[in-house]
């Protein structure tokens, strides 16, 4: 017990940018195997809600308008493999953690910085209701009973969450591995499963989707919609970006390596969901997610399988709402130190956490799901302003910083 504490406890400190003994500094630095699900929680959890968000847009146009799932999903694939390929730069100029408003501070100035970290503080707000409310909702398509305890559960973990960070057990552990791996585990059986039943079985001719009548025409801006919210799959992706200090040394090497492997496992989960949930004619239920239909047609309903599916989804889920009080409460200080916030927001609580950070982090996220009544639809929609807006502004500061460097990585690096 004491020796885990002694862990979390310095990579605490590292994390915070608080120097460490050097035996410290060398231990309880991280490998790859166990940083990437620290760092990797919050985008792998998104493909559980991220196919869903763009279907229930399409759905707006009618069942035949959900057949453009597949070109919407190859699209969002190209760019998170340029978004990858990009934060990779943003690693080797910023080996000691380079996140959207570091970047935009040192090259393209205070206004610039501002709004990155605005953006980066919304989507945190909602990495965490978002992220507790498709957990709930997962648990509710196991147990149909639920159903009507939705936003009452997903309180609940928001509380309990909160709690757990308050008290200073942070992200840090490597017993944070398992809902992670576990996770990509039971998508990774879902596809194999899945494939081996249309190549047997079902065939690779889409099953049609539940009739359901348009209520708007399918035109340009139903399918750009439709676009933004799928693209809700990539938050999270510069979380490795900011975390280059908890790697093991070489640091950048490994979170570069790290970042590409994420990618690769991000893109391969998404194409299962969208694909399988294609083939098998799935559309959004009000008492079902597309993932739990999914697994249902797969693994068959109430088989240990969809259960450790359903589980799994469930504390990833959490895990992805873990890792967002650890970076809203470190960039508030960030923008405290700066004098962009109340000093308070720095102030470190004896459990070496930003408690006023976590507070503050709690109530917001508390009010979003109450004003979504536990239902991720709306909340999903407003994840385009942080991700699009974070990503744009890291990469214009990229760009003008290898301007101003004309280094040997000149004309890009990979």
């Amino acid at each position: 017990m004491e020796r885990s504490y002694v862990v979390l406890q310095a990579l605490t400190r590292r994390l915070l940018g608080q120097p460490l003994p050097r035996s410290a500094a060398e231990s309880e630095t991280l490998t790859g195997v166990f940083a990437l699900p620290i760092l990797s929680s919050d985008a792998l959890s998104s493909v559980a809600y991220a196919t869903e968000a763009a279907l229930g847009v399409l759905l707006l146009a009618g069942s035949r308008a959900l057949e453009l799932s597949l070109p919407i999903t190859a699209a969002i694939v190209v760019l998170i493999g340029i978004v990858v390929l990009s934060y990779r730069q943003t690693i080797e100029a910023y080996p000691q953690g380079g996140g959207s408003y570091v970047v935009a501070r040192e090259n393209l100035g205070v206004v610039a910085s501002l709004v990155a970290a605005a953006s980066l503080l919304v989507d945190y707000v909602l990495t965490a209701a978002v992220s507790l409310m498709a957990g709930t909702q997962a648990l509710s398509s196991l147990w149909p009973a639920l159903l009507p305890h939705e936003t009452s559960l997903a309180l609940l973990l928001l509380a309990l969450v909160g709690w757990v960070n308050l008290r200073g057990l942070k992200e840090a552990g490597r017993a944070f591995a398992l809902p992670t791996y576990g996770f990509v585990a039971m998508l990774a059986l879902l596809g194999i499963c899945g494939l081996w039943n249309l190549v047997r079985v079902h065939g690779f001719q889409p099953d049609p989707p539940p009739l359901v009548a348009a209520v708007e025409p399918l035109g340009l801006f139903l399918i750009l919609r439709a676009f933004s919210s799928g693209c809700s799959a990539m938050t999270g992706i510069e979380a490795i970006a900011n975390g280059v200090k908890v790697f093991r040394a070489p640091a950048a090497p490994r979170a570069r390596r790290t970042l590409v492997l994420m990618g690769l496992m991000l893109a391969v989960l998404f194409i299962t969901v969208s694909g399988l949930g294609f083939l098998y004619g799935v559309a959004p239920h009000p008492d079902r997610t597309v993932l739990a239909q999914i697994g249902m047609r797969v693994f068959g309903a109430g088989s240990p399988l969809f259960w450790a599916l359903q589980l799994f989804t469930l504390l990833i889920l959490a895990l992805a709402a873990n890792t967002a009080f650890a970076d809203f409460p470190r960039l508030s200080a960030m923008l405290a130190e700066d004098s962009f916030l109340p000093r308070q927001m720095a102030w470190i609580g004896d459990r070496l956490v930003f408690q006023n950070g976590i507070l503050v982090l709690l109530a917001m996220a508390a009010g979003v799901i109450l004003v979504c009544r536990g239902d991720t639809t709306v909340a999903v929609n407003l994840y385009a302003l942080g991700v699009f807006t974070a990503f744009t502004l890291s990469q214009a500061g990229m760009v003008v910083h290898w301007w101003r460097s004309r280094s040997a990585a000149w004309g890009g690096i990979c």
